[in-house]
């Protein structure tokens, strides 16, 4: 197995979970397609995100599970100072010494003022899960919070937007998560 990686990651927490795996969306038709449907009403207006290529996983956008890098409550501090009635969700955590860095990798993300998505990716956004590059990407920048914090009402808040992504090919089990504290 590929050397350790030392960090916390984070995955809002899921309020009744089914089964013993976190499912990447794909997986979640088969076994659950209520839950299919419900969170592939999130991209409504973007379904071509769901065929994205995660090049170093060799798979789709929707054949990951998504993690942060960060807790995500300083983004919802920003989101509220633009005005948004909003409190950040309920958060697990994760050991990421717990994942095989081969079946993994970091998404750098940008988001264009007023887009409904986070901006296409190029094989240049894409990192190895390390220590250090976990580290490198563990703190929320300052275009990230002055974008939430400068949000008109009708924009849309994406508040993971401008935060990289850690994407996991494949399902997690459910008891490598921790509630957050905060």
């Amino acid at each position: 197995m590929p050397k350790t990686v030392q960090g916390t990651l984070y995955h809002t927490a899921v309020s009744a979970p089914r089964g013993e795996e976190l499912l990447p969306l794909a997986d979640l038709r088969s076994a659950w397609p209520d839950l299919h449907r419900r969170h592939l009403a999130k991209y409504r207006g973007r379904e071509h995100r769901l065929r994205e290529r995660v090049l170093p996983l060799d798979c789709t956008w929707s054949e990951v599970v998504f993690l942060s890098p960060l807790d995500s409550t300083v983004l919802f501090e920003a989101l509220r100072e633009s005005g948004r009635a909003v409190s950040p969700p309920p958060m697990w955590t994760l050991d990421a010494a717990l994942l095989d860095p081969a079946r993994c990798c970091v998404r750098l993300m940008r988001v264009t003022r007023g887009a409904s998505t986070a901006d296409p990716g190029t094989p240049d956004d894409y990192l190895p899960l390390s220590t250090a590059t976990l580290r490198a990407v563990s703190q929320v920048t300052d275009r990230a919070l002055a974008r939430l914090r400068s949000l008109e009402p009708d924009e849309p808040a994406l508040p993971w937007g401008d935060v990289p992504h850690v994407l996991h090919r494949g399902p997690i089990p459910l008891r490598f998560f921790r509630p957050a504290r905060r």
